[in-house]
């Protein structure tokens, strides 16, 4: 962990614990669930190297960034604001670049969208950009699984309480399990769906055969340390923010459609994308005004810039020394 040094920046309210590293044009990485600064560590070596400041924050909630307790603080507004706010204080005057995975992804994508005077590109690994539709995603969920007495582990997520329990009762395990069962490594059906309503996330779930090529016993220990610190709360109260933010998102009178240049990158055995019917380019053009590469990795799974960091790291360098 050399090669950055860490700063407390005050942005929109609360604190962020944020990883810097370089000179040069400023680039913001946003990490998803349950990760931290440290899912970008090969990228932030890797882009600093090619000319650029990368700051790498964790997001409000986790490691050593401040930590509100109200369900309400982790709404899309909230974070969106926390980035634009850190850019701004980062590099004053000048547009920043935004990438994020997982999450991280919605929040990045929509901090372009909603601050388009303080970002002039965006880049989203492993969740595509997709203006709010007619249904809230959780109604939607609700009907295809809940109603249906299956599992989905959002759906397990909006009790307080219980999957806070479970995931601190052993960070270490969760972080293994949770992270094999949807890596590129894993065998299919690793991840079960056949899951009934009030099984909980780690149910089932197996232990991996560490080390995985991209984790090992010194990652897991890393992230358990900062989820010992941090708790789940946080991490787990923004999936509790389904409405609000569909109220937010639906009511904001920015033009829902991109403009900056834009990237997305994801793996095909991924299973977010399995979420998404068809074309997943096509899907997204009409919404990004200006696509400029859509890549999917071969073999790999959700933890895209972890699982394969120097693919990530060619087409984003390749990327930001176009625009």
């Amino acid at each position: 962990m050399s090669e950055q040094t860490f700063e407390f920046v005050k942005t929109n309210g609360v604190t962020l614990r944020v990883a810097t590293a370089g000179d040069g044009p400023l680039v913001v990485l946003v990490h998803g669930f349950p990760e931290s600064w440290y899912s970008w560590r090969h990228q932030i070596k890797a882009l600093s190297e090619a000319g650029y400041r990368v700051a790498a924050p964790d997001v409000r909630g986790y490691g050593e960034s401040e930590r509100p307790e109200a369900v309400e603080a982790y709404d899309l507004e909230s974070l969106t604001g926390d980035i634009a706010g850190l850019a701004e204080a980062l590099s004053p005057g000048e547009k920043a670049v935004v990438v994020g995975h997982d999450w991280g992804a919605p929040i990045a994508w929509n901090t372009a969208r909603l601050h388009a005077d303080k970002f002039r590109a965006v880049a989203g690994l492993s969740v595509p950009y997709m203006p709010m539709g007619d249904v809230m995603f959780l109604d939607m969920v609700h009907k295809v699984f809940t109603e249906r007495g299956l599992f989905f582990y959002q759906v397990y997520f909006q009790d307080i309480g219980p999957p806070e329990a479970e995931l601190e009762a052993d960070p270490a395990e969760t972080i293994r399990k949770f992270y094999y069962a949807i890596s590129g490594d894993a065998p299919d059906g690793t991840w079960p769906t056949d899951k009934k309503h009030g099984d909980t996330l780690l149910h089932r779930l197996p232990e991996p055969p560490m080390p995985l090529p991209w984790l090992d016993a010194d990652d897991v220990a890393y992230y358990d340390s900062q989820f010992r610190k941090s708790g789940f709360r946080g991490p787990l109260n923004r999936y509790r923010n389904h409405a609000r933010d569909y109220a937010f998102l639906k009511s904001h009178p920015a033009n829902p459609v991109i403009q900056q240049p834009s990237l997305f990158i994801g793996g095909t055995k991924d299973l977010v994308l399995k979420m998404f019917q068809g074309d997943i380019v096509a899907a997204m053009k009409p919404n990004l005004a200006d696509l400029r590469g859509c890549h999917l990795l071969e073999g790999c799974g959700h933890w895209t810039q972890q699982e394969r960091p120097e693919a990530v790291n060619r087409h984003l360098i390749d990327w930001l020394g176009g625009l």
